[in-house]
């Protein structure tokens, strides 16, 4: 364990409420700014009213997704 009690390997922590996962570390941090320079960059340039918008948008959310759920220090439950 780190002394920030996260442990090693993981970018992620379970968040405190709701469901999903906040970043914990700069890796986490550094994976949410490049989603969202990424998602910046294909509403910049492929136009949200343009057919490939949605095909070019997806795989990237389903990109971060992935990389959160598999670098996540615990589960995805619902917290209330």
């Amino acid at each position: 364990m780190t002394e920030d009690g996260e442990r090693p390997g993981f970018w992620f922590k379970p968040k405190a409420f709701g469901y999903g996962a906040t970043p914990a570390t700069w890796q986490g941090w550094l994976i949410v700014a490049g989603f969202v320079l990424l998602v910046g960059a294909i509403t910049r340039f492929a136009l949200p009213d343009h057919p490939l918008f949605l095909l070019l948008l997806t795989p990237v959310a389903l990109a971060l997704i992935w990389i959160t759920r598999i670098k996540t220090d615990g589960d995805w439950r619902w917290r209330p």
